[in-house]
């Protein structure tokens, strides 16, 4: 879908209309007419502003052009799983199960492997295994990157 559109569909489903939605954000009724034609897309302040009023992210506003994954234990992300900032904004970068009330649950990447292999292991996927692959894979994700010197 797109940002026109996923607009649109928003606005309807909260049951708005332009000139209120407009209000809401400190727009013009002229500029969510403009975006709900496709002619603009709103820019990036505005863009923050509709996430936090429609509590969707960014990503779904421009119609999922990313594909997300938290950069601290690699789970895919959306909108029901996307974390939140103190101040209810959504952190695009982070599940809400790594990153929760502006801190960080897993101190370190051994604790967040530690418990990635008590809940991943099974039959079929021994506790060795899994160890391995986080150990691999995890620091390559954004939290656990080291800076290169």
């Amino acid at each position: 879908m797109e940002t026109k559109e996923i607009i649109f569909n928003l606005r309807a489903r909260d049951g708005l209309s332009q000139d209120e939605l407009a209000e809401k954000i400190c727009v013009t009724r002229q500029a969510v007419s403009r975006w709900e034609n496709g002619e603009t897309v709103p820019n990036t302040e505005t863009l923050k502003l509709l996430s936090k009023f429609f509590d969707v992210s960014i990503n779904t506003l421009l119609g999922s052009p990313r594909r997300l994954i938290c950069q601290c234990c690699g789970m895919p992300l959306d909108d029901s799983s996307i974390s939140r900032e103190i101040d209810g904004a959504l952190n695009e970068e982070y599940c809400k199960w790594c990153y929760s009330g502006g801190k960080f649950v897993y101190e370190n990447l051994e604790a967040m492997i530690d418990f990635l292999v008590g809940q991943m292991s099974s039959e079929n996927w021994p506790p060795e295994q899994v160890r391995t692959y986080f150990e691999a894979q995890l620091p390559r994700l954004g939290h656990w990157r080291q800076p290169k010197k």
